[in-house]
């Protein structure tokens, strides 16, 4: 039998071709992007307020069970580089030139966290063939369900900022990312970086009420002093700060198709590590394809068909038993 590797590809690429047109020739135009759900809860992260302490990090490590992650020759303490399977959030420095301003792009620096966003019209939900991410129709948190995952990735590749995580050192591995505390959202509580982000960088509430916090921020008049919660937008407690100037968008509010976790800061929002993203989101242009294609695994068995036929005519008596 000879069968060359531009062939298995070619057949491979040509198959995949005749089954998305042989099943939804007119299913693949772009949908509308899904709506933010009334009763959607989120975070508002304000980069201008956030002091860069982690103690986000580490509720966030403690509260989800999370083992430290040594990067550094001493191995002393729990000090990741990055997202991964053992740490769900992140506290990361921007800086520029001398670095001794905070908030300001040049010659400044600026802190930003980097988790899950929660996204409006989630990627990773919509390029998955088995529903082992999904989005509640409730809070609108985006969920993972170990049991119908088969490790595909395509959740990692899907995602605009990168956040799925692969477990690769486990013998049964499984997508890990920030649930924004559902578990605890069930006793009660609420997500555990805001509970204890000791300066107000971090709130949690209704996504509705921190876009108007959001707004209201950005009307402050720079070097005023303002009230700016604690905790929970819609809590009792207050902390009294000097305003910092704002870059005048609203991360999330739109992005991407808008996210659940926005975002305020006083430097560009991709020097942030933040993309740059449309106000569609990517599921609406995607989503009906791949679901399409994954229906019933109509696709894959018409592709692994083709592929069967070619091995057959390639095959000779010599290359029988």
């Amino acid at each position: 039998m000879s069968i060359s590797r531009r062939d298995f590809f070619k057949v491979s690429a040509a198959g995949g071709a005749m089954a998305a047109a042989a099943i939804a020739p007119a299913t693949a135009l772009a949908r509308e992007t899904n709506a933010r759900l009334p009763e959607a809860v989120g975070i508002l992260y304000d980069a201008t307020v956030c002091v860069g302490c982690k103690a986000c990090m580490v509720a966030c490590k403690e509260y989800n069970h999370l083992p430290a992650e040594r990067s550094t020759p001493t191995r002393l303490w729990d000090d990741p580089r990055d997202l991964s399977a053992k740490t769900y959030n992140i506290v990361k420095l921007y800086k520029n030139g001398t670095g001794q301003v905070k908030d300001r792009e040049q010659d400044g620096y600026s802190f930003v966290r980097r988790f899950c966003m929660h996204c409006v019209d989630p990627s990773c939900v919509s390029a998955c063939p088995v529903s082992a991410l999904t989005k509640d129709p409730q809070s609108g948190i985006v969920r993972y369900n170990a049991d119908n995952c088969i490790g595909c990735r395509y959740c990692q590749i899907a995602c605009p900022y990168n956040i799925p995580k692969f477990e690769w050192d486990t013998p049964f591995p499984q997508i890990k990312k920030c649930q924004l505390c559902s578990h605890r959202l069930t006793a009660g509580a609420y997500a555990a970086c805001c509970e204890f982000c000791p300066n107000g960088g971090s709130v949690f509430g209704n996504v509705q009420d921190l876009l108007k916090e959001a707004r209201r921020r950005l009307a402050l008049v720079p070097g005023q002093t303002a009230a700016y919660p604690l905790h929970r937008v819609d809590g009792q407690e207050v902390r009294h700060r000097v305003v910092t100037p704002y870059r005048q968008h609203i991360f999330g509010e739109r992005d991407g198709g808008g996210t659940q976790v926005i975002m305020l800061a006083g430097v560009p929002f991709e020097r942030l590590g933040l993309p740059l993203l449309p106000i569609q989101s990517q599921a609406s242009h995607s989503e009906t394809l791949m679901h399409t294609l994954y229906k019933g695994m109509i696709g894959p068995y018409a592709v692994l068909g083709v592929l069967f036929y070619l091995v057959f005519r390639h095959t000779t008596k010599k290359d029988l038993p």
